[in-house]
């Protein structure tokens, strides 16, 4: 998908309304009060390789190909996953992931705008993450895992992967300890924008060739 103008412009005015905010730096979230565009002080930035700062530790190493990696082949368990509501997803913080913000996420995703990473273990979803592209931007939602440190796989087979493809930005939008510990850094909102402008410019693609499945790095 070249840059991120196609949906800057985009004929459905969801698509194209949601597009702008997060071109802006916002991002969605409902906490009981309905949908409303959230702005922070600082943003969460994951290291696309080890180089720049993403730590593996010796543990989740081994898992690294243990999991088939896909995109986009069951999104909408990805977000029920997320949300804590899929059978044997690990119970999490997903209740801002409202009825009304998960429709949204699977109408965004029937326009192209948001995809789920997915890791995936004896032909069972074992973990993914939800998130929104923009052009060289990830914007990662959420996360969930129903096999040990599935969701950690996840996240660092998903910088490898925009790694290569040509994405200058992992967004996890809110630090945590969890994210600290694999090298998850926080910068400015001001820096942020600076950064997200270059990237949204970017013509690169979160598919690429991969057709939905790819094999294990």
């Amino acid at each position: 998908m070249p840059t991120a103008d196609p949906f800057l412009r985009h004929s459905d005015p969801l698509t194209r309304e949601v597009a702008r905010e997060y071109a802006g730096g916002a991002f969605l979230m409902d906490n009981g009060d309905g949908l409303q565009w959230y702005t922070v002080s600082t943003r969460a930035l994951v290291p696309l390789t080890e180089q720049e700062g993403l730590h593996i530790a010796r543990r989740l190493r081994r898992d690294l190909g243990r999991f088939e990696l896909r995109i986009d082949t069951a999104f909408d368990d990805v977000v029920q996953g997320c949300r804590g509501l899929l059978s044997g997803a690990a119970p999490r913080d997903g209740e801002w992931i409202s009825d009304e913000l998960a429709d949204m996420y699977s109408h965004l995703h029937a326009t192209g705008l948001a995809h789920s990473f997915e890791v995936w273990q004896g032909g069972e979803l074992a973990g993914g993450i939800l998130g929104l592209a923009l052009g060289g931007a990830f914007i990662a939602e959420s996360k969930f895992h129903r096999v040990t440190n599935a969701s950690k796989v996840a996240l660092v087979e998903l910088a490898g992967h925009l790694h290569r493809q040509g994405f200058s930005i992992f967004d996890a939008q809110i630090q945590n300890p969890h994210l600290a510990r694999l090298g998850v850094h926080e910068i400015s909102a001001r820096a942020y924008r600076s950064k997200l402008a270059l990237a949204l410019a970017q013509d690169v693609s979160l598919t690429g060739d991969a057709q939905g499945v790819m094999k294990p790095v």
